[in-house]
Parts: structure tokens; sequence; C-alpha cells
């Protein structure tokens, strides 16, 4: 993180009460990172890929930003599998659009439900969370080995240090934009990252996160060991608007954009827009993602400039399972609908081919 941390002398903490929670002591970031380290060779490569995002934010790469991958992680060798193609995919379209792996191990749950590889990576249960944080670093770096760049959505802000030197983008779900907590841990990270509108569909309350983020703050924290700390950040202007539609419908059509760069212009902010495929904006059915993909993609062709972006659900093979009923089908998702690899490749390379004009 772009971040300076003070640590706090603290007392001695009270014995704990026969009633409470258990707690069960994790390895601190700086613990993980050391067991599972990135090379100078992948850091490298990991900065020049932040750099290539951001010329893309500033309108010095006239590419097209795609983070495009499952759901969600789940199955360790599907994800590396989809890697391997999706490598292969990005050295064909290069040229015209920047291919981002979706590496998403934390999902936010409206009530209960699997909460991701970090959390329960044997699906069972059982939480691990230290096997479940040490595969999803692994696999992350796999990626990176494969010459990808590496995308999540960053839920606990405990677990952000744990990947944090791995991406090269992330994005703030609609149910934690407007959190503070969000806002003060990406004003200290030194990536682009993608505040989605909230699940109202309006942008107000993006708008208000990208200006906290682009600030400096001082809250509390851990520091890289893992102690109670004051963090001190220098805030993050390499953010922009997500639009993922909202209760209303879907919000990727001609007026819903200029409705987002009006409101961004009237809050001093740079239009800078990526839209979410999936979501409300495909009324949850991945198989018309690329109807959506395609009504943005002409916008842009069209001279709309302000789009830098989109963001795709996908995997191996289409649709999606429920947890629990085995054996689980190879390389489907168990979390959201997914699009499959097939149609998805004649997306991305249609998508290259329309670019070049």
């Amino acid at each position: 993180m772009q971040a300076s941390t003070q640590a706090l002398n603290l007392s001695q903490p009270q014995a704990v009460a026969a009633n409470s929670s258990l707690n069960l002591r994790l390895p601190s970031p700086f613990q993980l990172k050391q067991q599972l380290p990135l090379s100078s060779a992948l850091g490298g490569q990991v900065e020049r890929h932040r750099q290539a995002v951001k010329a893309i934010l500033d309108g010095e790469d006239d590419r097209l930003l795609v983070i495009v991958g499952p759901c969600s992680l789940h199955d360790p060798h599907a994800a590396l599998e989809y890697a391997e193609r999706l490598a292969a995919l990005s050295r064909q379209v290069d040229d015209q659009l920047l291919l981002v792996m979706r590496a998403y191990v934390e999902k936010p749950r409206t009530t209960v439900g699997w909460k991701g590889l970090a959390y329960d990576p044997h699906l069972d249960g059982s939480d691990d969370m230290q096997g479940g944080l040490a595969l999803s670093r692994q696999l992350m770096l796999g990626m990176l080995e494969r010459g990808l760049p590496v995308a999540t959505e960053l839920l606990q802000p405990m677990a952000a240090g744990y990947f944090d030197d791995l991406l090269s983008w992330a994005a703030i779900g609609a149910r934690t934009t407007e959190s503070q907590i969000h806002r003060e841990m990406v004003s200290g990270l030194g990536l682009p990252v993608g505040f989605k509108n909230g699940t109202d569909g309006g942008v107000g309350i993006a708008c208000d996160a990208i200006r906290s983020a682009a600030h400096a703050h001082r809250h509390f924290g851990l520091d890289a060991q893992g102690h109670p700390a004051i963090v001190e950040t220098l805030g993050n202007p390499d953010t922009h608007l997500v639009l993922r539609g909202g209760h209303q419908g879907p919000n990727y059509d001609a007026a819903s954009l200029e409705q987002a760069r009006q409101g961004l212009h009237k809050a001093g902010i740079r239009p800078r827009l990526m839209v979410d495929c999936s979501h409300a904006n495909s009324g949850k059915d991945p198989l018309r993602q690329p109807q959506v993909f395609n009504q943005v993609l002409q916008q842009r062709l069209q001279g709309d400039r302000s789009i830098i972006g989109m963001m795709l659900e996908s995997h191996l093979f289409e649709g999606c399972q429920a947890l629990g009923k085995a054996p689980l089908r190879y390389g489907v998702s168990i979390t959201d609908g997914c699009l499959g690899w097939g149609a998805t490749e004649a997306l991305l390379s249609e998508a290259a081919t329309s670019q070049r004009g």
C-alpha cells in the first residue's frame, strides 16, 4: 500500500471471556509475503501493468481495459486453465485490448453463503482462512507467471494487505463503495481502483468515494506485521466509476452514460467510465453480457472516449451450479452465472477487430 504506518503502544488485552467468539491467529501479511514472495521480475511486471492501466485511465493509451474472468475462484486447476487461455488470447488482442484476469477470492453475501476462496478453500464450511489466504496468493502468483495482470474485489480491508502487491486493478463493490473504511483503504493503494455505483443505480455515492479516496487520510488499521497502527495514506488519484446497473435496471445506455458523466463533472471528477456487463446491466443473465458489451463498444466506436473499460464474468463453461451438490462440474461457477470460454474468446476477438477498423 502507498501508506506510512505508525504503530500504537497498546495495553495487554484482557482474558477472553468464556462466552466470547473463538479467535485463531493468522499469519501477518508480511509473513505470508515472505512465504510466497513476489520476485523482482514479477514485481516489475506488476508495476508495468499498473502503469498501463493508468495510461488508459489518463487517455494516454487508447486500448480498451477489460476485466474478465470467473465470478469467483473456487477450483485452482480450472482457474489456472482459464488463465492459460486468457494469456494466449491476450497476445492476440493486446494491440487493442488490455485483458486483466478477474481473480476474485472474496464474495459479498446478502445474508449467508460461501464467502470465497480466501475464507473457505475446501468448500465445506471449515473456514480454513489461513489455507485460503495462502492458496489465493499462490493462485494470483500463478496468473502473474503466465504474464497476466490480476484484479480482485477488495471486500475485507484486513485481507487487502495479503494481495495488494500482486494487483494491477481492484474493485470496490456496490455495497461497500459508501464505506468510509474502504475509501480510506483505497487512498493508500498504489494501483487503480474502480468504485461501483450504488445498488440503487445512482452515481452520487461513487462520486463521493472517488473524491474521498483521492485525499490523504489518517485512520485506524494494521501494519504489515499485523499490529494495530495509525495508518497515514497519500491519496489515490487513479480511481474511476464502474456502472453495474441498479434496482431500477441497467445503466449502460447512452442516456445513462451521459447522466454519469454529468454527475462526475458536477463533482469535479474526470469522466472515466467502466461498464460491468453483468449484474443488473445483464438482468443477471450471463448470456446477455455480449449484448451489453457490444452496445457499449458501439458507443465507444462512435466517439465516446469516456468509456475506458468493461467487465465480464466468464469461466471455462457457461452458467453456474449450486455448491453442495456433488460432484461439482469442472470449470463452472459456484456463484454468479458466467459466460463460457468459447463465447468470451469470440466476443473479445471481434471487439479487437472492430477497434482496428
